[in-house]
């Protein structure tokens, strides 16, 4: 079954969640805030997609961060960052048997489809 990792609040993973629905795809939603998230799911996304891709750094959170932890960023720090700021991941992230995808557009609709 797809999982889908987010924030229930967001936008983009509001719209995602209703496109599921109305596809008729089933999924499991895990928040981020609510549920957390284990710096090991991190690490599989990580190493699958790149922590650039990954991280977000457009986010309020990311902006509120201390400019050593924004301007000394590695792979290891981004994860620990990531785990200890869920809000700094992209969203949503969409986790299957065969697939490990992050945003929603529409080469990911067609690729959920």
């Amino acid at each position: 079954m797809l999982a889908v990792y987010g924030i229930k609040n967001c936008d983009t993973v509001r719209k995602s969640l209703k496109w599921l629905d109305t596809m008729g795809i089933a999924y499991t939603f895990h928040d981020f805030r609510k549920d957390g998230l284990d710096a090991c799911v991190l690490e599989r996304w990580v190493d699958a997609l790149g922590w650039e891709s990954v991280l977000n750094r457009r986010s309020s959170t990311w902006r509120k961060l201390d400019d050593d932890d924004k301007n000394n960023i590695n792979t290891a720090t981004a994860i620990q960052l990531m785990a200890a700021h869920p809000t700094l991941i992209k969203r949503p992230v969409f986790e299957g048997e065969n697939i490990l995808i992050q945003g929603f557009t529409e080469e990911v609709r067609v690729c959920l489809s």
